[in-house]
């Protein structure tokens, strides 16, 4: 038999084996979700602890995402090299031992240090289970097994910021970490034992004993082995991460960068500051209630990528993508008019129907939800993109190049929101300034074209 094992995956139906890679993928993500949002759980205790004022605590917050930018851009290389599985199983251990350590730091920069070390492995890991779901699932199911991987960041944020909340009504801000760091070490037998490697990897990539490691996956999913690989050349096996600036390429990394940029710049202020400033606002709020308004965004995250997954299946994933991206911009700015609404029918209103609520923090709540439903949707649709738009040989480089690079406005983003809080800008003039990039980006993705998926 000379079939090609990747038209085999991809026009056959998905299989158990397909189906639970996919899940761990989900699971994986969810531990990245987990442990960036870890800090922003944290932070009110360790402002408190270390007497730290805005501008500093949004540089701390910013230096996992720091070192997920050199993850991205490093691993999603490695990735491509050698191999999606031997390259998360590295970056989860890289992971489980910077949490670990993330609680003994003595001070701001030591913190910043364990932070970055832990990002870079979680900037790794996301370049190559994106790569895995969107390499396990089958052409007609690609796109909505790469939004459910992506479903996992906030359900880890759900999960891992209710148990936060408890833990941190009874322990001090360490016990968060110390949590992550067992629950991301217990993964990695998981995926040892039950993932494989890519076929299109091996495929593409060719290593030693790459027919015997490519029938045995077959074997695993069904399917009968084949006789002999695909002709792949030297050359062609040999490209690299040079290939995203090729005169075919270079339009597409350039165009999904910026959008996710500039989006990620308007959403980490609801993953990064949300916490701080629920706490902020004179009414007594404790670290506990504010860790559950983040949950809150983060449940919005889940029943909006839930959706966005499905409606994948029927309609344009670029198109939805433009729209979920200009309404998570103008949800952010909303956030900001909590302050606006003491003694007004707003406030009225949520009092006769939520009594056991405060008013404020009940409105924060849902407008939270509703930033999360379009705001990490957004960043749903623009994983399902990069499967489509990045060919296999660049499929773990071009996503961790994007992420890289757009994690730098995650990372501007924390440190911004602070600068403008230390200049005495009003909460609602920070979302409103803050939701400029999630609009820009909604319209720079418009001019994402979309082409063939390449196998070769």
């Amino acid at each position: 038999m000379a079939k090609d094992p990747r038209e085999i995956l991809d026009n056959a139906p998905m299989g158990f084996l397909q189906i639970l890679v996919v899940g761990i993928t989900c699971v994986l993500n969810g531990l990245d979700g987990f442990d960036v949002l870890s800090i922003s759980f944290a932070s009110p205790g360790i402002a408190a602890e270390w007497n730290i004022e805005r501008a500093a605590l949004g540089i701390v917050l910013s230096m996992e995402l720091f070192g997920m930018a050199i993850g991205s851009i490093a691993l999603g290389g490695v990735a491509d090299k050698i191999g999606r599985r031997y390259t998360a199983l590295g970056c989860l251990a890289v992971m489980a031992f910077g949490m670990l350590i993330t609680p003994l730091a003595s001070g701001v920069v030591q913190l910043s240090i364990f932070r970055i070390f832990t990002g870079i492995g979680l900037g790794g890991l996301l370049t190559a289970i994106t790569a895995l779901s969107a390499e396990f699932a089958n052409r007609k199911r690609r796109y909505m097994c790469v939004s459910l991987m992506a479903i996992g960041y906030p359900l880890g944020g759900i999960i891992g910021g209710l148990i936060a909340s408890q833990l941190l009504a009874v322990y001090s801000w360490r016990a968060v970490f110390y949590f992550g760091a067992a629950v991301t070490a217990l993964i990695i037998p998981v995926v040892f034992f039950l993932v494989p490697e890519s076929v299109h990897w091996l495929v593409r990539k060719q290593p030693k004993d790459a027919l015997k490691r490519t029938n045995a996956v077959l074997r695993r999913m069904g399917h009968e082995p084949v006789d002999a690989l695909p002709e792949i050349t030297s050359e062609v096996r040999k490209k690299s991460m040079k290939d995203l600036f090729s005169p075919g390429m270079a339009r597409i990394t350039t165009v999904v960068t910026a959008a996710y940029f500039l989006h990620i710049t308007t959403y980490y202020f609801i993953l990064k500051w949300v916490p701080k400033v629920v706490t902020d606002l004179g009414l007594g709020f404790s670290a506990s209630s504010a860790a559950n308004v983040l949950v809150c965004a983060n449940i919005g995250g889940v029943v909006g990528g839930t959706i966005f997954s499905f409606l994948t299946l029927r309609f344009d994933p670029k198109k939805l993508t433009v729209v979920v991206t200009a309404l998570g911009g103008l949800f952010v700015a909303l956030f900001g008019t909590v302050e606006m609404i003491g003694g007004t029918v707003i406030k009225t209103t949520i009092t006769a129907l939520v009594s056991s609520i405060p008013p404020e923090l009940f409105y924060m709540g849902v407008v939270a939800f509703f930033c999360g439903f379009f705001g990490n949707t957004a960043i749903i649709g623009m994983f399902a993109l990069f499967a489509k738009v990045f060919p296999t040989h660049v499929r773990a480089s071009g996503t961790g190049f994007v992420i890289g690079i757009g994690r730098g406005g995650a990372i501007l983003s924390p440190i911004i929101v602070g600068l403008l809080f230390d200049w005495n800008f009003s909460l609602i003039a920070v979302t409103t300034l803050i939701s400029i990039g999630g609009l820009v980006g909604a319209a720079v993705l418009i001019f994402l074209k979309l082409q063939d998926e390449r196998t070769a």
